[in-house]
């Protein structure tokens, strides 16, 4: 009867130990109107850091990279055409944008939702690039990833949140909250 008591006391602290930590978010102005929230350990990858991971003639106006190099949040401005804002229309244009950059999308959610004050569309999926050669082929590379969309005035900003699959429960409530902390005016 002595082991019941201890047993039970066991239980209650594994169930408190099993509840996810707050995650701890720093608030970053990135320019005039926007502002996000960058995770406790993230830091700003410099200019030739961008370059070398974002090979791209439109690079983003912001990284924000984990100590190992492994896990990103980015922020990117585009000049759009689309003056809608009809966010039901566009998502499923993002969506399929999304679709052809990766052999394989599955995706875990998407919506149009509001953050503080602000509409955006919202993926959130686990994307799988496949090498598709004859010879030598690697394996394939699979991402948990979060991106959100807005349009303001004349162009589209993009928020991106990219972890290792493996590591998708790991990072999930992170990328979430990096996405509710974003604040665009």
């Amino acid at each position: 009867m002595r082991i019941l008591p201890f047993l039970l006391l066991l239980i209650s602290f594994a169930g408190f130990a099993q509840k996810p930590a707050k995650v701890k978010l720093t608030t970053t102005k990135l320019g005039t109107g926007l502002s996000v929230g960058v995770p406790a350990g993230f830091n700003p990858l410099p200019d030739d850091g961008i370059a070398v991971k974002f090979p791209a003639p439109r690079k983003p106006i912001a990284v924000f990279s984990n100590a190992n190099g492994r896990v990103d949040f980015s922020v990117a401005v585009r000049q759009t055409t689309f003056e809608s804002m009809d966010y039901a229309v566009l998502s499923k244009v993002y969506k399929a944008s999304i679709q052809r950059l990766y052999t394989k999308v599955d995706f875990l959610k998407e919506d149009v939702r509001t953050v503080n004050g602000r509409e955006f569309i919202f993926f959130e999926f686990v994307s799988t690039v496949a090498d598709t050669r004859r010879s030598n082929q690697l394996a394939p590379i699979k991402k948990y990833q979060t991106v959100q969309y807005a349009i303001k005035g004349p162009e589209v900003f993009v928020f991106t949140f990219v972890a290792p699959a493996e590591e998708q429960a790991q990072w999930q409530p992170t990328a979430q909250a990096v996405m509710n902390g974003i604040e665009l005016k």
